[in-house]
């Protein structure tokens, strides 16, 4: 069976096409770039309608094959920017439609999760989910992925692109920070925000601006910054890891390419004794090819989905999947 799968959340709408294997045929994406400012939702959602029929047409052409030869639709809906999330649901359905063929809603962090345990050895990792828009620690139980603990506020990636943006850095900011924090030399003293299992991040945004505004160099800022919330996040994984008795870690997401993050859940993995998996750099960001691949997983254990039910949700939730395929 082949998936072709469509991804639009917020800042990327991205096309993949996989088939049951799990053998990635093609993968196509374009990234919505505000001129000033962050994402305008409605601005984003004209961006992927622009588009999403474009790169449909590449990757069905780049993975050798025609429209006739997809089997499954797969999109993301949700969570997410609701504009954007319509936009790429109307295009799934409307291809389903011309085709003839099963359409399949799938969770966006889901996927996330199930891209990252696509082509290695994980058997029941522990993800540490940290993105734009979301900021989660995940692990599999009873037939849910649950969440064991997630931001309080805004996700760690919003955190670093809303300072970014002050900062005078623009959007998207996460790169330009990871490589103005290689040359901080001073640790500048920031709210360390853990409550239990959960973090927050817009105390540690405020401070951050008023030490800016006072005698930090960006460079240091940019230090202090990663240092502090990527150490909440090791932490938190950590004691998943203890609290769910697994050994094994993934990571996910736009923040997860960032190496100093990647460095400290290593470190702390290898002195627990537990192994860290990452997908390929390009599968960390929104792409089309973790949709395919979570609708191929979701259309082959079972699951069906009537076009009637197919409205996306912006705040679905991780934990609200019912995970047939394990």
């Amino acid at each position: 069976m082949i998936c072709l799968g469509i991804e639009g959340t917020a800042h990327t709408v991205g096309i993949g096409i996989v088939d049951s294997t799990g053998k990635v045929l093609s993968d196509a994406s374009d990234m919505y770039r505000p001129t000033k400012g962050g994402i305008h939702p409605r601005e984003a959602a004209n961006h992927h309608a622009e588009f999403v029929t474009p790169l449909m047409d590449k990757a069905v052409k780049d993975a050798g094959l025609s429209y006739a030869d997809i089997d499954l639709v797969a999109f993301s809906q949700g969570p997410g920017l609701g504009p954007c999330l319509r936009t790429v649901a109307t295009a799934a359905r409307a291809l389903s439609i011309a085709l003839s063929i099963p359409l399949m809603g799938v969770n966006h962090c889901v996927a996330h999760v199930e891209i990252g345990r696509l082509g290695n050895d994980s058997k029941d990792p522990v993800m540490l989910y940290a993105s734009g828009g979301n900021t989660q620690v995940i692990a599999y139980s009873k037939g849910r992925y649950r969440v064991f603990g997630e931001t309080m506020d805004i996700g760690v990636g919003n955190m670093l692109d809303k300072f970014g943006i002050m900062a005078g850095l623009g959007f998207y900011a996460g790169p330009r920070i990871e490589e103005l924090a290689k040359k901080g030399t001073r640790l500048v003293d920031l709210p360390y925000s853990v409550k239990g299992m959960d973090v927050a991040f817009s105390g540690i945004l405020t401070a951050a601006k008023h030490q800016l505004e006072s005698d930090s160099s960006l460079e240091d800022m940019c230090f202090s910054l990663q240092e502090t919330v990527f150490a909440m996040l090791t932490e938190v994984t950590e004691r998943a890891l203890a609290q769910a008795e697994k050994n094994e870690v993934v990571l996910a997401g736009g923040v997860a390419r960032n190496r100093r993050l990647s460095d400290m859940v290593s470190s702390m993995a290898k002195e627990r004794g537990a192994t860290v998996y990452e997908p390929p750099f390009k599968y960390l960001v929104d792409n089309g090819v973790m949709i395919a691949w979570n609708g191929l997983l979701a259309y082959g254990s079972g699951q069906r989905m009537e076009l009637q039910n197919t409205k996306v949700n912006q705040r679905y939730r991780t934990d609200l999947v019912d995970i047939t395929w394990r």
